[in-house]
């Protein structure tokens, strides 16, 4: 589980690279920080995220999430 999807902990999301493979369909590296209740960093992670524009949409499509290391 990670550490972000437990209790009253919050995750915060930056977008790092937007790769367009085409006009409706992107790859988006995210860097993604775990926050506990009490708002002291808890993780880090680094998904990729799959989207696809429909009916002027992005929606997601797929993704992958590696937990940050120290």
């Amino acid at each position: 589980m990670l550490p972000g999807a437990m209790g009253t902990g919050k995750a915060t999301y930056q977008v790092e690279h937007v790769l367009f493979i085409r006009p409706d369909v992107a790859a988006v590296k995210v860097v993604q920080r775990y926050f506990d209740g009490d708002g002291q960093l808890s993780g880090e992670g680094s998904p990729m995220y799959v989207m696809a524009k429909q009916d002027g949409r992005w929606l997601l499509t797929a993704n992958q999430n590696t937990a940050v290391a120290d």
